[in-house]
């Protein structure tokens, strides 16, 4: 669904963004950019199966002869991979391209490449209140710290960090640094998680793979023999089987830990988004769990904590607003 806008009078230029993931490679057009209601205008959308090419360049091709209008002279691909220097790889697609040869190649005047996170980082100013969830209230400042994250495949983070002069993304491997237990039962979790695991991260319980081990640990801890249940099949049994039901609210309740140490980390008094492919989907779950009383209890810095409002992400097209707004801040420098 294409983000709304009213006319704009100002020359916009438009913008090719891009979603690049294993699955699907999704393109847009960016043709305006409302500065009232901070909304871009997402047109010519269209989305492929990326295990259809055999590069991001016939991908790309594809799409640019399909398009309708004069392909533009800005570009902004949101990538699920990593980027070094100009080499850019989605490793589940075995793609690789080196960006500096792409924007010859196309002809652009410019061209960003960014991770997938940082994309959410960027888009954060620029969603929609009404399009979304309010975890926690607060009072965000408006030139402060952005903090974004979430569980899905990986655990993703990133930092939008602004200031007078401006903003730029701080990209980061959060999802591997140490899960810090807090309570009794967190510290009975990771004790049994130590029996599989020699550094247990904040990625091996809050992720796919990590919702499905953090039931096993818990029918353990429960002295229940775990059956082998993948992650969704611990999302459907909740409702018949207690284990599966704690699971996923001990999920809700100690990523709140998490997210307020992270907003700590980054200073994110500009607020915290949280995305991400599971915690949209129980977002009721989220709600009435302990996550905002987990966000908060941060000691000496619990006041701190407890300013910053918390949103959760359903919107749509989050990738391709970030993408935008990439280049949109640049061109405003």
């Amino acid at each position: 669904m294409s983000q709304t806008t009213h006319i704009q009078v100002n020359k916009f230029d438009p913008i090719i963004v891009a979603d690049i993931g294993g699955t699907n490679a999704r393109f847009a057009v960016i043709t305006q950019y409302n500065c009232d209601t901070y909304q871009f205008t997402i047109s010519h959308q269209a989305t492929f199966p990326s295990a259809q090419f055999q590069s991001f360049e016939a991908a790309l091709d594809c799409y640019l002869a399909q398009l309708s209008i004069e392909t533009p002279k800005r570009a902004c691909l949101a990538v699920a991979g990593p980027i070094k220097a100009n080499q850019v790889y989605l490793t589940n697609l075995g793609w690789h391209f080196n960006s500096q040869e792409l924007k010859d190649t196309m002809r652009f005047d410019e061209l960003s490449v960014i991770n997938d996170f940082a994309a959410f980082a960027y888009a954060a100013p620029y969603l929609d209140p009404n399009k979304n969830i309010t975890i926690k209230s607060g009072q965000a400042e408006q030139t402060a710290n952005i903090a974004v994250m979430g569980p899905g495949t990986g655990f993703g983070a990133a930092c939008l960090v602004r200031d007078i002069n401006g903003c730029a993304v701080m990209s980061c491997e959060a999802g591997h640094i140490s899960l810090a237990p807090v309570t009794d039962l967190d510290r009975a979790l990771v004790n049994e998680m130590r029996s599989e695991l020699q550094h247990i991260s904040i990625e091996d319980v809050f992720s796919g793979r990590g919702l499905a081990r953090l039931y096993r640990t818990m029918a353990k801890v429960k002295g229940i023999t775990p059956l082998n249940l993948t992650a969704a099949q611990v999302s459907d049994k909740a409702s018949e089987c207690e284990v599966c039901d704690a699971t996923l609210n001990h999920f809700c309740d100690w990523i709140g830990s998490v997210a307020g140490d992270l907003a700590l980390t980054f200073g994110a008094l500009g607020g915290v988004f949280i995305g991400g492919g599971i915690l949209p989907r129980m977002s009721d779950r989220l709600l009435s769990s302990r996550f905002v009383e987990r966000f908060t209890e941060k000691g000496l810095m619990s006041q701190y904590a407890g300013q910053i409002p918390v949103t959760l992400v359903v919107q749509d097209n989050i990738p391709l607003i970030g993408a935008a707004a990439c280049i949109h801040e640049r061109s405003q420098g």
